[in-house]
């Protein structure tokens, strides 16, 4: 017997202008302005009202979608799009991202005189390189794939062969396939220096006694005193263990720009928080194809009324993308406003002892916007303030309660933690539950795996490995 149920499901379903609005309000400000620019050259039936007009060229004007269709009838100011004020600010503070890590070895390896072959197995070398800058794949598994995926034959030793040409580019260190490896490029491309030989003979022989901090038979092994230890020690320290994070400084045309979202201005004690426009182009919905549509209106032609059908699509993307942007500003507006009052006191100097623990459901409770807006909104944004450019989740951070009852956020107690450790001894550096201790003893109470997880966040080694020469 065959049983049949009748099940009812609720669904939303979201509409054109929701799916429209959601897309924008994930998009950071230059985002925005190339997505806007996409929509005018796919759109015919937008206009970018910021451009220069002939003198012989229609001046436009906002159109109501009801002299189309009553069906269709919307407000004037809907057609037209004017958030962001008048000030393009053209010279506003923004920073740079530098040049791209790849690029800049794929440039110098153009200065090498390579074969077009080995021009490409190189290529394929550096494109596998870890963000730290390090090689982590097997060589093996390199040889494989570029002959499955690269259409290219190689073998093992042609591989080391052109990593030790990259290995000679900078910055030094780069493509090190260990942080042993990494530190001996970079100590043997010094001037070799007493100190510097010793140092190499340290990471070299005894590169696990080095990193659990046990001088004393590294010196017994090596025959150095105290003092040729100390100086070969901070030729080790000073090396950079993590290549990739440094690439070229110089500023170039080709560095791509971060440009705030926001601009928060302090004056007379009061703070003030402004959307510029930037570069965003200022649209409104062109008049010419309403004519069209008037004068069509009462023809019977098959294929004027497919036409037509085509332009009355294309007003109701218009329409949808002009909404959608109206409501992408006033989300993004009443999100961050919500966040500067959250954290008023600390967006007066920039004092990030001031920063309130704060989560998304927090702005989310005082917006009525949802979490995952909120979210949106927070993503990959920036608000240029009196004192710095930051993102926007920066000033995202969960809280405790210190001895007294009062919330503190983790931003503070990393503050502390970061404090206790600057302070201590280092010949004899704190344990996490003489971390605890001292935590304790400023007004926190803090258990000691969150003291553990606090410490790898700030990059603070162990206790053992914190131990100095002194």
């Amino acid at each position: 017997m065959i049983k049949q149920e009748l099940a009812l499901k609720q669904q939303q379903k979201l509409s054109p202008l929701q799916i429209q609005t959601i897309k924008l309000i994930e998009l950071p400000v230059q985002e925005l302005e190339q997505r806007i620019r996409q929509e005018i050259e796919e759109n015919p039936v937008l206009d970018d009202s910021t451009r220069e007009k002939s003198d012989d060229e229609e001046t436009p004007r906002d159109v109501s979608l009801s002299e189309i269709s009553e069906d269709d009838s919307i407000p004037n100011y809907k057609l037209h799009v004017n958030n962001y004020g008048k000030d393009e600010r053209p010279q506003y503070n923004s920073f740079s991202v530098k040049q791209s890590f790849m690029q800049s070895l794929l440039e110098q390896l153009g200065f090498r005189s390579l074969s077009e072959h080995k021009f490409a197995v190189a290529s394929f070398i550096i494109g596998s390189l870890d963000d730290d800058g390090y090689l982590r794949r097997d060589i093996e598994s390199l040889v494989d794939d570029l002959a499955f995926r690269a259409n290219i034959e190689t073998t093992s030793e042609e591989i080391l062969e052109l990593l030790s040409i990259i290995q000679e580019l900078e910055p030094a260190g780069v493509g090190a396939r260990d942080l042993r490896e990494c530190l001996l490029i970079q100590l043997r491309g010094m001037k070799q220096t007493e100190d510097v030989q010793n140092a190499i003979r340290i990471v070299d022989g005894f590169f696990q006694e080095f990193s659990s901090r046990h001088f004393s038979k590294i010196m017994s092994k090596l025959g150095l005193d105290k003092e040729e230890m100390k100086r070969a020690m901070d030729k080790i320290v000073k090396l950079n263990p993590s290549p990739g994070g440094l690439v070229d400084d110089s500023y170039n045309d080709q560095a791509q720009q971060i440009v705030p979202d926001f601009v928060l201005d302090y004056s007379d004690g009061n703070l003030e928080l402004t959307m510029p426009r930037f570069s965003i182009p200022e649209i409104k919905i062109s008049p010419r194809y309403n004519e069209i549509l008037k004068d069509s209106a009462n023809n019977t032609d098959r294929r004027q009324k497919e036409a037509m059908s085509f332009i009355k699509q294309k007003l109701d993307s218009a329409k949808w993308f002009v909404e959608a942007l109206k409501q992408r500003h006033n989300t993004l507006y009443s999100t961050m406003k919500a966040i500067v009052d959250y954290q008023h006191e600390y967006f007066i100097d920039g004092d990030e002892s001031n920063l309130k623990p704060m989560v998304l459901k927090d702005i989310a409770e005082v917006t009525g916007f949802d979490i995952s807006t909120i979210s949106r909104v927070v993503n990959s944004k920036y608000i240029e303030t009196h004192f710095g450019i930051f993102p926007l989740k920066y000033f995202f951070s969960e809280g405790l309660e210190n001895q007294d009852g009062d919330e503190v956020s983790t931003r503070k107690l990393k503050m502390v933690l970061q404090e206790c450790v600057d302070a201590e001894d280092k010949r004899r550096p704190l344990t996490d539950d003489q971390l605890v201790a001292e935590m304790t003893e400023r007004g926190y109470k803090v258990a000691r795996r969150t003291i553990a997880k606090y410490r790898d966040q700030l990059g603070i080694p162990k206790a053992r490995l914190r131990k100095e020469l002194i």
